[in-house]
């Protein structure tokens, strides 16, 4: 039976001897924890896996590099790295809109209004002209906002069929929008 080394163990082990095993281990614990905390403050999967791997890429570097006093405290130290990058994220993604609030707009060509309103009543009376399948695709498309896996799943398609019903009512509602213009 092996006996399971403490978080400060594998901090000595990882800092004398390069252990990639010990490194393993810490990632495998710290990890769950950092990730949840990315959730609770960053509120995407994605940005907390991110954060998950910054976070302890930061702190492998700074033990293999000696720069941990006190092993048993790994966790707070993790910790803090975790509130310091989030902040960072923030700090950066705050600075990123102030420069496209003050330089953004000579950016972008201007955006111009549409030459013709929408005719929401037209647009309603090609919409009830399309087939019963063709309409409920497109509406669970664009009124529900559902993604295509999710309309076929529905509906009984294939996401393949979903894509190409939709298409084709697309083209039939332009087409239907156009005539009368």
């Amino acid at each position: 039976m092996q006996v399971e080394r403490s978080d400060a163990d594998l901090v000595r082990q990882i800092v004398s001897d390069r252990d990639g095993e010990a490194e393993a281990e810490l990632y495998r614990r710290l990890a769950p924890r950092v990730r949840l905390y990315g959730l609770r403050h960053l509120r995407e999967p994605h940005a907390a896996d991110d954060l998950a791997q910054q976070v302890l890429m930061t702190t492998l570097e700074a033990l293999r590099a000696g720069r941990l006093r006190e092993p048993e405290k790994i966790v707070s130290f993790v910790l803090g790295t975790c509130r310091m990058t989030v902040l960072e994220l923030r700090r950066g993604a705050h600075r990123r809109q102030q420069l496209i609030e003050q330089f953004g707009a000579g950016l972008l060509p201007p955006v111009e209004a549409p030459a013709t309103p929408l005719d929401d009543a037209r647009l309603g009376r090609c919409v009830q002209g399309l087939k019963e399948r063709e309409r409920a695709v497109v509406v669970m498309t664009f009124y529900d906002e559902k993604a295509g896996a999710d309309v076929a799943r529905a509906l009984g398609l294939s996401e393949a069929n979903v894509r190409v019903i939709r298409h084709r009512a697309l083209h039939q509602l332009r087409a239907c929008m156009g005539a009368a213009a």
